[in-house]
């Protein structure tokens, strides 16, 4: 299991007081985008989120994505420059 980084663990804190996720994974693929625009030489720059919440219910997968940037958009604004999300309701969780 990769060690948690200091945007991870700070990602994982909001996302689960804002969404009380039934199933939360953070992957850094910040090693994926060297080079590429938004990459910082330190990492912390692309993750993929999978959030599994109740909270989405009944939204679509634009609502749902919204939630989550709201919630992380003090990361967005400072180092976080992409986020692959997948986002589902528990019963679609399969």
């Amino acid at each position: 299991m990769a060690t948690a980084t200091p945007y991870t663990d700070r990602m994982r804190r909001k996302l689960t007081d804002g969404l009380s996720p039934t199933r939360l994974d953070i992957e850094d693929q910040s090693h994926r985008h060297i080079g590429h625009g938004g990459a910082h030489p330190e990492g912390e720059t692309h993750f993929h989120v999978t959030v599994v919440s109740e909270a989405f219910a009944g939204k679509s997968r634009v609502e749902r994505q919204r939630m989550v940037y709201a919630l992380l958009q003090e990361e967005m604004d400072e180092r976080v420059h992409a986020l692959a999300l997948t986002t589902l309701a528990p019963q679609e969780d399969r």
